[in-house]
């Protein structure tokens, strides 16, 4: 397993980050629909677990809305690891853009 952890600015009321941030969920398993199924949430709160399968492979995180950043945590999957600089530099740019509005 190798540790992805990506913090990601924003200065934005937390209930819009966190809003954004569960869009951005969906809207990334509707353009790779081909490679990731089954996205699931479950929130507490400003912190969130999510779950779902990149080629069958299960990729499972916790999300943290602060209050001037957002957080992701995951282990990737050993074959999914390869990816794992290309995986956070669209995380960080897709989240990036939709928390910088």
């Amino acid at each position: 397993m190798s540790k992805l952890d990506i913090s990601v600015p924003h200065s934005l009321p937390r209930d819009e980050a966190q809003a954004k941030i569960k869009n951005l969920l969906a809207s990334l398993q509707q353009e790779h629909k081909d490679t990731i199924q089954g996205v699931t949430e479950e929130w507490n709160g400003y912190e969130g677990k999510f779950s779902f399968k990149v080629k069958g492979m299960e990729v499972a995180g916790l999300l943290s809305v602060e209050p001037d950043h957002v957080r992701l945590e995951s282990d990737l999957p050993f074959m999914v690891s390869f990816f794992k600089d290309t995986i956070a530099n669209i995380i960080k740019d897709r989240a990036g853009k939709l928390l910088a509005n």
